[in-house]
């Protein structure tokens, strides 16, 4: 199975909000094997189904450290469902967005309510690093980059930036 093409900023694509899976059979199975795959190939420690193209609420991480091996965690659906705390996520990054990190504001722990791959309802307390990672990828799920949760001026000069590397990519491709 090869890996997954990561759709980049700015591609439309990312800025939809993905809709709730209604059924996890064989072919959802898959695709969940193939994000996992995607995002240790690229390498990352999560991915969101919006972020492949496709447009269901799935997503997938491994923040266990790459010396004790892959510890991969799937949430179907997932929602937050209560959140408390402040913390300063510093250089923050995405696949999705590369070449650019920021500090981003998130909760510093929260409640995730969703279903694992095979269906079963799962509810998990994360803090710190942990409740990042999952606020980041669930936001992935509703549309929201985290470029949308840094001052307007910065995001502007990123998306300047972008734009002018769009045009030199066309001119030289002329």
């Amino acid at each position: 199975m090869k890996p997954l093409r990561i759709l980049t900023y700015p591609e439309p694509f990312l800025l939809k909000e993905t809709v709730p899976l209604e059924t996890i059979d064989g072919s959802v199975q898959e695709m969940i094997d193939a994000m996992a795959e995607t995002m240790y190939a690229a390498p990352g420690i999560g991915l969101a189904a919006s972020q492949v193209g496709w447009g269901k609420s799935v997503l997938v991480y491994d923040i266990a450290p790459r010396e004790e091996g892959r510890r991969l965690h799937v949430l179907v659906n997932p929602r937050i469902v209560a959140s408390e705390g402040e913390i300063l996520s510093e250089n923050e990054g995405c696949l999705s967005i590369p070449d650019y990190r920021a500090d981003v504001k998130r909760a510093e722990r929260i409640l995730v309510e969703g279903f694992d791959r095979e269906g079963k309802p799962v509810r998990l307390e994360a803090d710190g690093f942990h409740a990042i990672v999952l606020q980041h990828e669930i936001d992935h799920l509703n549309g929201v980059l985290f470029i949308d949760r840094i001052s307007r001026l910065k995001r502007e000069l990123y998306k300047r930036k972008v734009q002018k590397a769009l045009r030199e990519s066309e001119e030289h491709a002329v």
